[in-house]
């Protein structure tokens, strides 16, 4: 007897079931049958019938015959149902389990002691183990390679670094935008690539509505969006000075227009720099006067108390002259004797 449990009774488990069971039997029977579950008949009418795709796959992959029961002969499957409810009654009631790996731990334990040392109902003088090992080499023999019951799907992210499964979001880097996207599910990983390549692997969860993430994932987003921002001279204004985000929106519940406002403030960040500018800001909200003339007046109180002149960048197109202009230095003994009163 095979016994491994899962957590639900989807394609992609009962796939690998088989495989399970075949590899424990190390052998595959030559015909299954089956009850009408729609993971394995999407169709049937009469005699006519159409088996899953993938279930017809593993078939061809080991060579066996499915053959579904017929609906309404429950003479068909009767040992079967008996078999459930001898599991049920010795192996289910009151058994406590804390994770699904220790409840087939304990399942194989009670198959090996138990199940396997009953009376085999054909023959008394015969345990089912005995029965199984005279039959095992009438089994056929396995392919070299294991059948890959993983689940694989297609995905897109449209907008967001996530792809959905199950009910749970899995991140992808940004690069994986907006791409065709394969999900190649294993009951304990989900991996996600983009062609060939492997772009993300997360562990599988189990819960619903989950965000599973990789942190590098969230890092690289926000360096795209920081790139992004740094691009247009009000990202630059936003990287270097944050604080006047808040100034900006006080100055416009007072009336003040943001366009204007951002434009002075960015002539502002070019004259005096970001550290100052931020400190104008601060004071500013903190004397509640949030206004662009309060911050200008402010930096210059500030560079006049200082005694620094305020150097502005020099236009080329005006003085294309200056382009390439050299100044040679001096060394500075001779600055330091002209600063000396005379002597005689």
């Amino acid at each position: 007897m095979s016994l491994s449990f899962f957590f639900d009774q989807g394609l992609e488990n009962l796939l690998r079931a088989h495989v399970q069971a075949f590899c424990e039997f190390q052998g595959s029977a030559r015909i299954i049958l089956y009850d009408n579950m729609k993971q394995v008949v999407l169709r049937r009418r009469g005699e006519d019938i159409e088996f899953h795709p993938r279930l017809l796959e593993l078939a061809a992959h080991y060579h066996f015959a499915p053959r579904p029961c017929n609906p309404g002969r429950g003479n068909e499957k009767g040992r079967v149902e008996r078999a459930i409810q001898f599991i049920r009654s010795s192996f289910f009631a009151a058994r406590p389990f804390t994770t699904l790996e220790d409840f087939n731990r304990q399942a194989r334990e009670w198959r090996d002691q138990i199940a396997h040392r009953r009376r085999w109902p054909e023959d008394d003088s015969r345990t089912v183990e005995d029965a199984f090992r005279e039959e095992q080499p009438r089994l056929l023999p396995l392919p070299v390679h294991a059948f890959d019951a993983d689940l694989v799907l297609t995905a897109v992210s449209r907008k967001r670094i996530y792809v959905r499964f199950d009910l749970n979001d899995y991140s992808i880097p940004p690069d994986g935008i907006g791409h065709q996207l394969t999900l190649q599910i294993s009951p304990t990983r989900v991996r996600i690539l983009q062609g060939t390549a492997t772009i993300a692997e997360h562990r599988r969860s189990w819960d619903r509505h989950q965000v599973i993430e990789d942190p590098a994932h969230r890092q690289k987003l926000l360096e795209e969006k920081r790139r992004a921002m740094g691009s247009s001279p009000s990202g630059r204004l936003r990287l270097a000075v944050p604080e006047s985000e808040t100034l900006l929106d006080e100055a416009f519940r007072r009336g003040e227009s943001i366009g204007r406002s951002t434009t002075q403030l960015i002539q502002l960040l070019d004259d005096y720099g970001a550290d100052a500018l931020r400190a104008a800001i601060r004071l500013a909200l903190e004397r509640e006067t949030p206004r662009v003339s309060s911050i200008a007046w402010l930096l210059q109180q500030r560079r006049r108390s200082e005694k620094l002149r305020m150097t502005r960048p020099v236009d080329l197109d005006r003085r294309p002259d200056l382009a390439h202009l050299h100044v040679q230095p001096h060394n500075s003994d001779v600055y330091d004797e002209l600063s000396e009163p005379d002597q005689e």
